[in-house]
């Protein structure tokens, strides 16, 4: 009577043997603990060769190794975080890719790496906050830290990039304001509007959406009869916007300061 190998006896005689079929195949190059310089060099070059050709799990699997074998001060350690911020992102790990990017604004903030790190941190953050109409936690952390960037390293390239993400993060935080506002407006619950409205033309002021918050206050002061808030809101109309007052008709009979 022939007896069955035991399923883990079976799997390592499977092992041994090698796939069925087809050639056996090299094994990709791995790091060990306590590898030498050579060793690393290889890894690295395997590493950077998945990242470049967008095979970035296999990336993070080799760049987290690294991590654990480059000697102290190896100029490599900052590129090997940010490739691994920009192969966390890239798969949708977010977070994760956050913490690779501010380990090097963060840990080496003199690299040339580290403003370009920062922002793209900020990125991750506002890549988690798509839609006004979501939460907009995720987008107020992401314009904290393109504001970081302006703030540490003011006239890079990078601090650049970070003020249009900031004025573009602006545009959607006024409109999601704006679209409370209007909500409000739809249930005649005036006074509520009006708050949403000026604190948007104060918090927001180069937000694409302002003059139509603004056109919207005057209209609602208009609706309550507040003559002495239609003068003022078309003052600050002309000093600010002046090519939208003549979309305000109440604005038409006062006349310009000055």
């Amino acid at each position: 009577m022939r007896r069955s190998l035991p399923i883990p006896a079976f799997a390592l005689l499977l092992a041994a043997c090698g796939p069925v079929g087809g050639a056996v195949r090299a094994p990709e190059p791995q790091v060990a603990l306590d590898a030498s310089p050579e060793m690393v060099d290889r890894a690295w070059g395997v590493a950077e060769g998945y990242f470049r050709h967008g095979k970035f799990p296999k990336a993070i699997t080799e760049l987290e190794r690294l991590s654990l074998e480059f000697s102290p001060g190896d100029p490599r350690i900052p590129r090997a975080h940010f490739y691994l911020g920009e192969a966390y992102l890239a798969t949708k790990s977010h977070l994760q890719a956050v913490r690779e990017f501010r380990r090097v604004s963060d840990e080496m903030p003199g690299d040339p790496l580290a403003p370009d790190a920062l922002l793209r941190a900020g990125d991750a953050f506002a890549q988690l906050w798509r839609r006004p109409e979501l939460d907009p936690s995720y987008g107020q952390t992401a314009l904290g830290t393109y504001q970081e960037v302006l703030n540490r390293y003011p006239g890079t390239h990078a601090a650049q990039v970070a003020q249009v993400r900031i004025d573009s993060l602006n545009d959607m935080l006024a409109w999601k304001q704006y679209r409370a506002a209007q909500y409000y407006l739809r249930y005649k619950a005036y006074e509520s509007a009006i708050l949403y409205l000026k604190d948007l033309a104060a918090t927001y002021p180069r937000a694409e959406v302002t003059p139509d918050a603004l056109l919207a206050l005057i209209g609602v002061y208009q609706t309550l009869g507040y003559a002495e808030d239609i003068r003022e809101t078309c003052g600050y109309l002309r000093r600010m916007y002046p090519g939208v007052v003549p979309r305000a008709a109440a604005c038409a009979a006062e006349t310009p300061a000055g």
